[in-house]
């Protein structure tokens, strides 16, 4: 019985870090050029675009979920080295990601997206733009690392419980 909540973890674990990267890739080359191409216009039609929703809705609770599956993975996989330090890497770029985030996007997303062009200068926004961009490419590299550290985590994991070893 343990073995298949673990190996549901496991695979839970990677199916949400697999929905983030696809989440951030869709906001990295449908979302954020469409936002960030003709400041500060496109900023306020990105703004009347989601309204709604926005990824500052979908992503918190996405990283949570990746991070609580990962721990959860983690504690249940332990005691399997070959498995063990994939799981923790691949959470530990998640927190980074998330860290990156909260310290250096979500200043620059309330200079773009809530004060914009009625407090700061058009030449100011497309600043915060570029460093907003910049900094998203590395939560984009560290989701990447993270999905493939989890990924060959799964890996190891499936051949050590369901693969036999060969006699020769």
């Amino acid at each position: 019985m343990l073995k298949k909540f673990t190996f549901g973890s496991v695979i839970t674990h990677l199916w949400v870090q697999w929905i983030l990267l696809g989440s951030i890739l869709v906001d990295t080359f449908m979302l954020y050029p469409n936002i960030f191409h003709n400041i500060p216009n496109s900023l306020e039609l990105g703004m009347e675009f989601m309204e709604v929703a926005s990824p500052h809705t979908y992503f918190p609770p996405l990283g949570a979920a990746s991070i609580l599956t990962g721990i959860i993975g983690l504690i249940l996989t332990w005691k399997i080295k070959s498995v063990r330090y994939w799981m923790l890497f691949s959470i530990l770029m998640i927190v980074l990601e998330g860290a990156t985030s909260m310290v250096f996007e979500w200043s620059r997303n309330e200079i773009l997206f809530i004060e914009g062009a009625e407090v700061h200068s058009v030449g100011f926004l497309k600043q915060t733009a570029q460093e907003f961009l910049i900094v998203h490419g590395f939560r984009v590299a560290y989701n990447i690392i993270g999905s493939i550290l989890m990924f060959v985590g799964f890996i190891k994991y499936y051949q050590h419980h369901f693969v036999p070893l060969k006699k020769e």
